[in-house]
């Protein structure tokens, strides 16, 4: 398992390379990203998240309320050690915020699904997906707050509970729930435009790696300790914690795995759009996407 694992990092990281290339190389540009982050937000991850369900064997509708359950309970804990540990990191307090989001959201929607999908096989993206519903919902909430440092942004905006993300989840949701079986010809679109979903969100972020120089990619202590943290730490905690308190096994391991996934990608979108720590974000999903080619591997040791 380890070795497919590897192998799957690695194809997706050399992706980013690609991207990285070609922003160095001019072939691509700042609005170039803009467009196509938001094909990947309002098309082709919903189109992902969907298509998992349009098989002919569909996933156990009887695990949605223990993943929803878990999932948010997952995500408190994150979101209460992404309050705390900054503080305690070698990093300007200025950017304790940058280093919240980047210990709380990984990247599950546009790396996270086909790593699951290569450990689990494709119907588990069904169950990746409901683990996930906290985290589409709370990056825009507590992550523009991360961003943004500002309190004033944290609110919330019940237009988050309608956007493209979690509508897919809920039609998801309504497929296995009533057992509808969805015909090829529809099933094929919504995989094929969710096949998009991964090279177009790999190019971009290695797009914005390429805006900061080779040296500040390399990162600081902080970004390395909040590696460790994000990549190994946390995901081990949790599933042990999961493990001690009897939770049905697929569901302890899928939720491991989510939470092991590098740096959300959104993070970078949204210091794009709130203008400040691009630097700083970036340097963490290098840093992080390079890393976890060895550690996703690693942590599926442990399942």
């Amino acid at each position: 398992m380890g070795e497919v694992v590897a192998m799957q990092m690695a194809v997706l990281f050399a992706i980013v390379l690609v991207g990285y290339f070609l922003r160095k190389r001019q072939m691509i540009n700042q609005e170039f990203n803009r467009q196509l982050s938001s094909f990947v937000i309002n098309i082709s991850c919903p189109c992902l998240i969907m298509s998992s369900v349009m098989k002919d064997e569909l996933p156990d509708a009887s695990l949605i309320l223990p993943l929803l359950g878990l999932s948010f309970a997952t995500y408190v804990f994150l979101i209460a050690l992404a309050f705390v540990l900054p503080r305690y990191m070698p990093i300007k307090k200025e950017d304790e915020g940058f280093y919240g989001f980047m210990i709380t959201f990984g990247n599950v929607g546009f790396i996270g699904y086909p790593v699951v999908a290569s450990i689990f096989g494709q119907e588990a993206v069904f169950y990746a997906s409901i683990l996930n519903f906290p985290n589409t919902l709370l990056v825009f909430v507590v992550g523009t707050l991360f961003i943004t440092g500002s309190y004033k942004h944290l609110q919330f905006d019940p237009k988050v509970l309608y956007c493209p993300g979690l509508i897919a989840s809920y039609v998801s949701i309504i497929i296995v729930v009533f057992a509808i079986h969805v015909p090829t010809g529809v099933e094929k679109v919504f995989s094929l435009l969710g096949s998009m979903t991964v090279p177009s969100a790999l190019l971009i972020i290695g797009s914005s790696m390429a805006q900061v120089p080779i040296k500040k990619m390399l990162g600081s202590r902080g970004v390395y300790v909040m590696t460790i943290m994000r990549l190994i730490l946390i995901p081990l905690a949790i599933l042990y914690i999961c493990r001690a308190l009897g939770v049905n096994e697929l569901i302890s391991n899928i939720n491991a795995v989510i939470i092991a996934m590098p740096v959300a990608s959104f993070g970078t979108l949204f210091c794009i759009r709130y203008g400040r720590g691009e630097e700083v974000m970036a340097q963490g999903t290098f840093i992080t996407t390079l890393l976890s080619v060895l550690t996703i591997p690693l942590i599926s040791m442990f399942l």
